[in-house]
């Protein structure tokens, strides 16, 4: 059974399509698990750069790296599961 890509706590870059271009690229973390809504998994989360929390569709979304001290590397992350 498919399941959520990523999960709570992960720091991930909320990149939305080109129909919410009014936001650019952001960096963020995974608040809450939604459930799947027209084909596609839903996360809550709490982007760095606002001061809400916000909705984002699991395509809109890429883990971040981060290096041993738990910095950001500005590197995106591959995520097999």
């Amino acid at each position: 059974m498919a399941s959520h890509k990523y999960e709570v706590g992960q720091n991930v870059r909320f990149r939305p399509n080109r129909m919410s271009s009014l936001v650019g690229a952001q960096e963020g973390r995974i608040v809450r698990l939604l459930p799947i809504e027209e084909g596609s998994y839903l996360y809550r989360i709490k982007c760095v750069a606002e001061n809400g929390e916000r909705v984002a569709k699991e395509g809109d979304l890429a883990l971040r790296s981060l290096d041993w001290r738990g910095h950001d590397t500005g590197k995106l992350a591959s995520v097999a599961k």
